[in-house]
């Protein structure tokens, strides 16, 4: 007796690598892009999500997949160097808000610039066609299937530039 068709038949591309590959490019482009200002992809994406000044660190972190310890390293490091600080949430004032400075708001201006560039770089190497389908296509993945992470007893590790 043979073997069942599988019910779901197998791709030819390896998703993991595809989307492991892009993602590993455009983390090593975008850190040696944003490296001029002195500012990394990660801390980039902090003050990006902390330019209104209504977030706690522990919403930042969510909001950008980064675990506790990593979040207060990078905040201590924004706080050094004047770029944000933590206050008081007005609700509650165990939690603090992180708010960004002049000097942070000016610096978020230029690393702005730098993704769109980036970004902008990346999506014109595809044809023209191709670029707002495959945007959608990411967008609805990180928003569905793959928005959360899976329990694991061994979790892949996240690579991350060191500063």
């Amino acid at each position: 007796m043979s073997d069942p068709a599988p019910a779901t038949p197998s791709t030819d591309a390896d998703l993991m690598f595809l989307l492991s590959w892009s993602n590993h490019a455009l983390a090593s482009e975008m850190a040696a892009n944003l490296a001029d200002l002195g500012i990394s992809p990660r801390a980039h994406c902090v003050l990006h999500e902390a330019r209104h000044g209504e977030l706690t660190q522990t919403q930042i972190a969510t909001a950008i997949g980064l675990d506790k310890t990593t979040m207060v390293v990078l905040t201590d490091r924004l706080e050094k160097d004047g770029l944000a600080e933590r206050t008081p949430s007005p609700s509650d004032r165990r939690v603090k808000i992180l708010t960004l400075t002049d000097k942070g708001r000016r610096l978020l201006r230029r690393s702005q610039e730098v993704v769109d560039r980036t970004h902008r770089d990346v999506l014109e190497s595809l044809p023209a066609e191709l670029r707002a389908p495959f945007v959608e296509a990411l967008t609805l993945l990180v928003g569905g299937r793959l928005s959360t992470f899976a329990p694991s007893e061994q979790p892949p590790r996240r690579r991350s530039a060191r500063r």
